[in-house]
């Protein structure tokens, strides 16, 4: 999920006195950060939910997901070159409209987008527990073990986590090995001329005959898997030479996932039938039983739960710290900015977002709606971000930087608003959760602005300084 929202310059030049991050990541760390963090929860999860929609062009999906996330990689391009020395949705959105509730909105809606992500991996963590080690939990067992899942969660991120890049790197060894072992196992089975690689090219249609609006349908679902490559634009300051490495870097981490997801989508159908697939909320552990019975399920369960973990962790501390930062600029109450004297850690933030994830687990609790709200908020976001490139194109920077096409901003920012639209068949629950907890963000803002009003109090502006790379 993007950055978090803050009041004051991330550099020492922009606050003297203050040391700056040291440049540590080259190319190819960086390539491990952006690879690791798209990989995850979406395709373990969610390939079962989509081929419920499109039947075996179960890949379909996945690739028009890839092509609307490029495009908006390439605002991201452009903006994390201009503004090297910061980064994030929301301040990308103050600099290019200067409206505090808009740049709050766009901030809160990127913390929920993470508490939804991070309730999804929940559910996904228990399903997976469960079918991997026989435990047979269904229904309220599900739900109960989520929540468990989510208390664990919640006690490491108060006790505080130190996340480093080389811890990063085996992380995203653990579940790239779980993708790759979906395609070996795909690859063997199709040359011993087992399964039925033409499941494929089976279309599943819509009432009326038609083969779009199954996709697009899909699409919704499948963009989950593709969120996490804007991450790494938090790193800007991190990395050696932003301007020259991020590009490519970006781009060909986006092609390596997006070539891993399609692998997986095709070796899946071909071995697990489109409507046996989308049965349960664990679709890769029977590719597995499928493909290779003799295969110990445990095993792959667990790589599935470590990389499910590793996404609701993540996710969580990222939208505590964003709760934490808003309230330090003044956009939320002052209780929420609390920090535990013995831990330095936003405990009441901390506990807020748990709140929310408990209630997310317990009263949507199926993975397609916790999945799709999150994509459907992170489409928002992204329409925002791909008009934001275009407006800060008033704004020129002394130095060279990435510039993208004008027409991929605009495509990308129609692409998003309609992948956001009702008409794309999105289950209407997702619309009703998203609306929840914008609707708990605005009454936060309200409370917020009746207390600065109280004290004195304004919100502080947030500051991109635009430097070039060191």
């Amino acid at each position: 999920m993007p950055g978090a929202l803050v009041s004051t310059p991330s550099s020492a030049e922009a606050q003297p006195g203050q040391p700056s991050l040291r440049r540590v990541m080259g190319p190819g760390l960086l390539l491990l950060f952006i690879v690791g963090d798209i990989l995850g929860t979406g395709i373990y999860a969610l390939t079962g939910q989509v081929a419920k929609q499109v039947g075996g062009v179960v890949w379909l999906p996945f690739l028009v997901a890839f092509a609307v996330a490029l495009m908006t990689a390439f605002s991201y391009l452009e903006l994390v070159t201009k503004y090297p020395r910061a980064a994030g949705a929301a301040l990308y959105t103050h600099k290019a409209f200067g409206v505090h509730f808009i740049t709050f909105i766009v901030a809160f809606a990127v913390m929920c987008s993470g508490i939804t992500s991070a309730s999804t991996a929940s559910r996904a963590f228990a399903a997976n527990m469960s079918n991997a080690f026989d435990l047979n939990l269904a229904g309220i067992g599900i739900t109960v073990a989520g929540l468990v899942f989510m208390a664990a969660v919640a006690a490491i991120n108060f006790r505080g986590v130190s996340e480093s890049v080389k811890f990063n790197v085996v992380l995203t060894c653990v579940e790239l090995s779980g993708l790759l072992i979906i395609v070996v196992i795909g690859l063997m089975a199709i040359s011993a001329g087992e399964g039925d690689v033409a499941r494929a090219l089976e279309f599943k249609r819509a009432d009326d005959g038609g083969m779009f609006w199954p996709v697009i349908a899909g699409t919704t679902l499948a963009f989950f898997a593709m969120v996490g490559f804007e991450d790494s634009v938090n790193m800007a300051e991190e990395c050696k030479d932003p301007v020259r490495h991020f590009p490519k870097v970006l781009l060909a981490g986006l092609v390596i996932t997006g070539v891993i997801y399609v692998a997986v989508s095709v070796a899946a159908i071909t071995l697990v039938p489109a409507d046996k697939l989308g049965e349960g909320e664990t679709p890769l552990l029977q590719v597995v039983a499928a493909g290779a019975p003799d295969f110990p399920l445990w095993v792959f369960g667990i790589i599935t739960m470590f990389a499910v973990a590793n996404s609701a962790l993540i996710n969580m501390l990222m939208a505590s710290r964003l709760l934490y930062g808003m309230s330090n600029v003044h956009v939320l109450p002052p209780l929420f900015g609390k920090v535990h004297l013995k831990r330095r850690t936003p405990y009441i933030a901390i506990l807020f977002t748990t709140l929310l994830a408990f209630g997310l687990i317990t009263f949507v609790g199926e993975v397609p709606a916790l999945g799709g709200t999150t994509a459907l908020l992170l489409l928002c976001v992204f329409a925002v971000v791909n008009v934001a490139v275009l407006v800060l194109r008033r704004d020129p920077v002394a130095h060279q930087h990435f510039k993208t096409p004008v027409f991929l901003p605009l495509l990308g920012a129609l692409c998003c608003a309609f992948l956001a639209g009702p008409w794309t068949g999105r289950d209407q629950v997702q619309y009703k959760v998203a609306g929840v907890l914008l609707g708990i963000g605005v009454a936060l803002w309200l409370v917020t602005v009746l207390l600065n009003r109280a004290t004195g109090q304004k919100p502080a502006e947030p500051i991109i300084v635009p430097a070039p790379p060191e």
